[in-house]
């Protein structure tokens, strides 16, 4: 028979992992090793003990999966530790949630957490090479979450692709595989940079590690973009051929790879954006306006053929965000001169990118859109033809409200550039106080 704890006996845990739990808990706010056992005891009478960071009390942020305890307005401490021992004990290591696979399913926790959709991505791939031991003469069905699909008979050199139902699958896979990327790079790696550079503001190591990832995509993505387009008739956003060339119902290996990525890389956003995943600033409205833009142009340009303007849209996009990042990042590590030199450079690009080359899009659109062959102006799918005559005003009204939101944020440019040259403040006008309640000051004494 179990013996109950006497007075003045520590009581023991449970687990071992309550006493990790307790391990961490103990390192992370200064306390005695000696009290890792009631640490871990109190652990199993509070539910919410391994919620951490974003995921207390339903925060909007939920970026990470752990948090710098907050200093109290009266003294900078929290918990007991002041911000400096907090400062040496570096960013906090996240605290892991597991409820299971289909709640994590349900819940959409995997946009949130990096192992759940690891553990998602790795189910079919696991059922994937179970499938080629089995049966490795058939047809694998998991290959279309994985690779490109439906080859174009009797092409080569290159061999060119068409596009399938499958293609819904790799959309759908990659979903959850640029969730992973993001927050893994974003908890592992953003984070922690963000800590070591300096900041010590919870919100703006979330707002860093957003732009830092912000970098990392649209650089990528606007140099897969201009190399796509290098390698197709369009170069360098000639207009005519977006037309005098349709339809294009078969792509390059590279350019629908690149096209689906892109198109799972906006749904991913998309469920950011209405999950709140990241804190919403002022111009909420206008970003989900945005956002369901991008998916219908992205969407109907694959449907009918037109991937040409999707690609060259797209460069537009994502180059100018790439700077736009770039300078937002040196602001927050607080590079003044280098933020205001990055943001004029910044205004010059999204000037050029995403304005003069989209006027010149919508340009083409209506004065091009009689180039295409007379045999392509007819609603006829099995032949890759889509375009008939109202379908101009298709194209043209979505690249129209994505010009008119550009311009909405154009004029907040500006305002910001005026800041910076007349009042010597470099800061997002859309972004709400970031500073959340927390001192600049990291050199606070220990009472």
């Amino acid at each position: 028979m179990a013996s109950t704890p006497t007075a003045g006996r520590r009581k023991r845990a449970s687990s071992i992992k309550e006493v990790i739990d307790g391990i961490v808990y103990v390192f992370s706010i200064g306390r005695s090793v000696a009290d890792v056992s009631d640490v871990a005891v109190s652990n199993r009478t509070d539910p919410a003990h391994h919620l951490a960071g974003p995921f207390v009390n339903g925060s909007l942020t939920p970026l990470s999966e752990g948090e710098v305890p907050s200093p109290k307005s009266n003294g900078h401490k929290s918990n007991g530790v002041s911000r400096r021992k907090r400062a040496k004990a570096g960013p906090p290591q996240p605290d892991f949630l597991n409820n299971g696979l289909w709640n994590d399913i349900t819940s959409l926790n995997w946009t949130r957490v990096p192992t759940s959709a690891l553990f998602l991505m790795s189910i079919p791939v696991a059922l994937y090479f179970q499938w080629q031991l089995i049966s490795p003469n058939a047809q694998n069905p998991f290959k279309y979450l994985f690779t490109i699909q439906y080859p174009v008979a009797g092409t080569s050199d290159p061999v060119m692709y068409q596009k399938g139902y499958g293609d819904l699958a790799f959309l759908a896979y990659y979903v959850i595989v640029f969730s992973f990327i993001r927050q893994a790079l974003t908890i592992y790696v953003l984070r922690p940079l963000a800590w070591k550079l300096g900041i010590r503001k919870e919100a703006k190591l979330d707002r860093f590690a957003e732009q830092g990832y912000a970098i990392l995509y649209f650089g990528t993505s606007g140099a897969l973009g201009l190399w796509a387009m290098y390698h197709s008739p369009t170069w360098f956003f000639q207009g005519r051929h977006y037309f005098q060339d349709y339809p294009y119902w078969k792509m390059t290996k590279f350019m629908k790879s690149y096209y689906l990525l892109q198109f799972s890389y906006w749904v991913h956003q998309f469920l950011i954006l209405v999950l709140r995943l990241e804190k919403p600033r002022k111009d909420f409205t206008e970003l989900v306006i945005h956002h369901i833009v991008t998916l219908w142009l992205v969407g109907w340009s694959y449907m009918v053929n037109l991937t040409p303007i999707g690609n060259a849209v797209f460069i537009t996009m994502d180059v100018s965000d790439a700077f736009f990042a770039f300078a937002k990042s040196l602001n927050y590590l607080k590079l003044d001169t280098a933020s205001i030199v990055a943001f004029l450079w910044f205004i010059c690009v999204w000037s050029y990118g995403r304005h003069y080359l989209n006027l010149c899009i919508l340009w083409s659109v209506y004065y091009d859109f009689d180039l295409i062959p007379k045999w392509a102006q007819q609603w006829a799918p099995e032949t890759g033809a889509w375009l008939v005559p109202w379908m101009k005003w298709q194209i043209l009204t979505p690249l129209a409200l994505l010009q008119g939101v550009n311009l909405f944020w154009y004029v907040l440019i500006w305002r910001v550039l005026y800041r910076a040259v007349f009042k010597n403040e470099i800061s997002d006008s859309r972004s709400d106080d970031e500073d959340d309640g927390q001192p600049d000051d990291d050199e606070d004494k220990d009472d």
